[in-house]
């Protein structure tokens, strides 16, 4: 059984990690890595890949970054290559980024089944590119892999229950699966002298936040005004912006921390000790929710409102005084239910994958 895997970003290296340890333990089973090329940096692709010990790809494909059009149509002309000549069983895609669509179409097209993880997350804005993605992905998958019960809410919504299997969340294997790795050999407390629960973790990295300059200019300003250091690790597209936005000057050392893009284990060393976490990252709200920290999304909405209902993340948007007044009533006192699973889904996952291939019920 041959299973083609398509990835491009750190949160799918850190998903695909877990998966393919799942899928390669069974007999019989061949997977064909792929790396799209759409992180492709050391700090936000290689490291990945020799922290998790992800096997190395087998097709890397360089593409690079781009206008959506652009680098998507990029990795579809790729992608098809690569499916016809592996002729794989299945293709298994992550989540909501532009690899993510290209994979399923790709698939879609050449009548290869498409295996989703991490289906049925809906932010209900359709002015996201990953919206978009997730969306039309969810529609072209034969297999809807839902982390929650409010994903699959969602995908029943829109007639998709036949190929919905609620697994619990990927992430959150890995969560407990490197959690302790992660305290043994992670320094960056040490490397940034940062006294355990007095500083707060922030990144900001979509489009919405960095392409609009008032949008990012607030929330640099909320930073700045809170009331403990802010370790901020810059993703490249944010540091562009704060360039051609000429915001440098503004960011005041003395309460903002700008660092590198950090690996996977110093990420979690941090997030775990953090006061609270801000973040337009999904992964990260739900990696605060695991590691019991509270959460400001520096957003409108969420695709992972179950974290919202619990008290344990708020929605500030991108408004300065909101920010800061959110971030000032956040406490740690709340219950956390176990809405992500119970840490075996990429094992649920691996199964339903091998069973169904050899029986050919859901083909």
């Amino acid at each position: 059984m041959k299973v083609l895997t398509i990835i491009g970003a750190r949160p799918q290296f850190i998903k695909a990690c877990m998966l393919s340890k799942a899928l390669r333990s069974n007999a019989g089973v061949n997977e064909v890595l792929v790396h799209t090329g759409q992180h492709y940096d050391n700090n936000m692709s290689t490291v990945f890949f020799n922290q998790l010990k992800l096997p190395e790809p087998d097709v890397y494909l360089g593409i690079g970054s781009g206008t959506q059009g652009e680098q998507t149509g990029k990795m579809l002309s790729e992608l098809e290559k690569v499916i016809l000549s592996s002729n794989p069983d299945m293709v298994v895609v992550y989540g909501d980024t532009n690899s993510t669509l290209a994979g399923s179409l790709a698939a879609a097209k050449l009548h290869i089944p498409v295996a989703h993880v991490e289906a049925g997350l809906r932010s209900f804005n359709r002015q996201m590119p990953e919206e978009v993605n997730r969306v039309v992905t969810d529609h072209l998958s034969h297999w809807l892999f839902c982390p929650s019960q409010t994903a699959a809410e969602n995908l029943r919504r829109e007639g998709m229950e036949e190929q919905i299997v609620v697994t619990g969340d990927i992430m959150y294997d890995a969560v407990l699966h490197f959690k302790k790795h992660a305290e043994e050999q992670s320094t960056i407390l040490q490397d940034l002298s940062l006294p355990e629960s007095d500083y707060y973790l922030a990144t900001i990295h979509r489009a919405e936040n960095t392409d609009d300059p008032k949008r990012l200019k607030s929330i640099l300003d909320a930073l700045q005004q809170l009331h403990k250091k802010v370790i901020l690790p810059l993703h490249p597209r944010t540091k562009r912006k704060i360039d051609e936005f000429s915001f440098n000057d503004s960011i005041d050392t003395a309460h903002i921390e700008v660092v590198e893009p950090l690996d996977y284990f110093d990420t979690l060393a941090l997030a775990t000790r953090a006061s609270v976490i801000l973040t337009d990252s999904g992964g990260l709200q739900k990696e605060a929710y695991m590691l019991q920290v509270p959460c400001v999304t520096l957003r409108d909405e969420t695709e992972w409102m179950e974290t919202v209902k619990t008290g344990w993340n708020q929605l500030a948007g991108a408004d300065r005084e909101e920010i800061i007044n959110t971030v000032m009533k956040q406490r740690t006192s709340k219950e956390s239910p176990p809405i992500f699973g119970d840490g075996n889904a990429s094992q649920k996952i691996a199964e339903t994958l091998v069973s169904d291939l050899n029986h050919k019920e859901r083909i």
